[in-house]
């Protein structure tokens, strides 16, 4: 008798500007994963479908064995459909969903023998970005903090709905490579300029004031160096503010550039695209909102 299980995990954007490596929030932009016994093999649409593996090295895979000898059992033979509409390379949590959506289908197929902690853990272990898989897993906006070898999160309450508009170039930005531009120090000028403007960044997003967030979305811990690989940057961050969104900023390691706004939304996309155009960085516009809702079962069976 077969059974299945098919989850949605949203993408995310990681860091928001000043909070490197501690800060993710979750997007209106969604993978599917489905998982099916009786059967084997793995099959994939959308976005990365003629990158990504399908052998056993596959990231959704992985994950998904990973979550078997967590509890102790064999995995059992399954046909993995994935259909991707997160794009790769662009900073937008495509490893994140792939591990999330691993973990939570075949948690999900076994009667959800983890808890939502345990698979948080399990996923940072994987994964080893906890500001990515963090809302990944429980969506909205996130605070993530280690501390020795307990993770600790935190929801950020938005006190306005906001759009987020995203630049999403056709060129991939490899993390590995956008995190080999960044030195091993940082000044302490640079460090307070970023602890203060994180600090500024949730009571902005908290308490609705939103004429803070083009100086909180500010940073000189790793969007500088990332300009080396991506020049146009600064030039679309400025397009976003000078049309009327309220803070932009690059999305985790890039290349996307994201901006947020209660309104104005179609202005901004199109200046920054036009931006775009002129600097001679191809790509697209999408225009989406903050997802309150992470990773969940969609249908079982």
């Amino acid at each position: 008798m077969k059974s299945y299980v098919e989850i949605r995990v949203p993408a995310t954007t990681a860091n928001l500007g000043p909070g490197f490596d501690c800060l993710g929030m979750a997007l209106d932009i969604w993978n599917t994963v489905r998982l099916e016994t009786g059967g084997t093999g793995i099959n994939i649409t959308g976005e990365g479908a003629n990158l990504l593996s399908r052998g056993d090295d596959n990231l959704v895979y992985t994950s998904a064995a990973a979550l078997f000898q967590e509890i102790g059992e064999a995995m059992p033979p399954l046909v993995f459909t994935c259909d991707n509409a997160v794009p790769l390379g662009r900073g937008l949590g495509s490893s994140s969903t792939a591990v999330v959506g691993g973990l939570v289908a075949a948690n999900a197929l076994r009667g959800e023998p983890l808890s939502q902690d345990e698979l948080l853990t399990l996923a940072v272990r994987i994964e080893g970005h906890p500001d990515n898989v963090t809302p990944a897993l429980l969506g909205g906006c996130q605070i993530v903090v280690q501390d020795e070898s307990k993770l600790i999160t935190s929801t950020i309450p938005l006190a306005k709905e906001l759009w987020a508009i995203l630049y999403i170039p056709s060129q991939q930005m490899p993390t590995h490579q956008a995190r080999g531009l960044l030195g091993p120090q940082v000044s302490r000028a640079d460090a307070v300029f970023n602890m203060g403007r994180t600090a500024l960044l949730v009571n902005a997003l908290t308490s609705g004031d939103l004429a803070l967030l083009k100086t909180a979305t500010q940073d000189r811990l790793h969007q500088p160096a990332r300009g080396v690989l991506f020049p146009a940057m600064r030039l679309i961050i400025r397009a976003a503010l000078e049309a009327g969104a309220s803070g932009a900023f690059l999305s985790g390691a890039g290349s996307t550039i994201l901006a947020l706004t209660p309104d104005r939304e179609m202005t901004v996309g199109y200046e920054m695209a036009d931006m775009a155009d002129k600097a001679g960085v191809p790509g697209d516009v999408k225009i989406t909102k903050v997802s309150q809702q992470g990773a969940h079962v969609v249908s079982v069976g």
